[in-house]
């Protein structure tokens, strides 16, 4: 399995945990919600979907429905006299080995979580994760951050008086956009672990949860975090 494939499997499985969906809707949430699917086909997501159902992670189900073409697909829209002769949609239920399946990938904190696009899926549903998981997976993105700056760092040191000013420019604004997500990790770590603290020092322990019901969520920011996914340079 490719790394991509890998990390639409986990995404498709986060969100049919939280309700099943037919394979039009579940395309715009992984548009919407998941902004590193965005330029994706339905060639790869209903492939990605039969895997998942062979893998007994998923289950089909009929639809009540007619099912919607894919926009751009080249084929006309039935009238609505014929509408009764449309198939249904397949709706996809996550099955309960594909709900434990989810839950040990959630418990993944090796280095592919650190990588970009991996990171961004991962980030989506930290609602879902543990908090010693997502401080790992977290501290684990920064030190690859860093270590990606010290080597841009070196790089824009040995090359500045060979590069024009435009160049230049491109190099600076790369390391400013890595640097902007270091310190929006180093919020996000210190947010963790002060959250950490008051539930230890409570006389309730680990039995609080935020007012969305997740497990020791953030508090929630007025500000939008940077992507992870989108301006870092690579």
């Amino acid at each position: 399995m490719s790394r991509r494939s890998g990390i639409l499997e986990f995404a498709v499985l986060g969100l049919l945990r939280e309700s099943p969906m037919h394979g039009y809707e579940l395309r715009k949430r992984l548009n919407t919600s998941l902004g590193i699917f965005r330029a994706f086909s339905y060639g790869t997501l209903y492939p990605c979907l039969k895997t998942l159902v062979a893998n007994g992670w998923l289950i089909e189900e009929p639809g009540n429905a007619p099912a919607d073409l894919p926009p751009g697909s080249g084929r006309a829209v039935a009238p609505s006299s014929s509408l009764a002769g449309r198939r249904a949609k397949i709706v996809y239920r996550l099955t309960a080995e594909g709900k434990e399946h989810f839950e040990e990938l959630l418990s993944h904190t090796g280095p592919d979580s650190w990588e970009d696009e991996h990171f961004a899926a991962r980030f989506a549903f930290f609602g879902q994760t543990e908090r010693e998981v997502r401080m790992r997976v977290l501290e684990g993105r920064r030190s690859r951050l860093e270590e990606r700056l010290e080597k841009m760092s070196a790089s824009l040191a040995r090359t500045r008086e060979r590069l024009d000013d435009y160049t230049l420019e491109l190099q600076r604004h790369g390391m400013e956009s890595v640097e902007r997500e270091v310190r929006w990790l180093n919020e996000l770590i210190e947010s963790e672990r002060s959250g950490r603290d008051q539930r230890r020092s409570s006389p309730e322990g680990s039995a609080q949860q935020n007012t969305a019901g997740e497990p020791d969520g953030l508090p929630r920011r007025g500000n939008n975090p940077p992507d992870p996914s989108g301006d870092t340079a690579k």
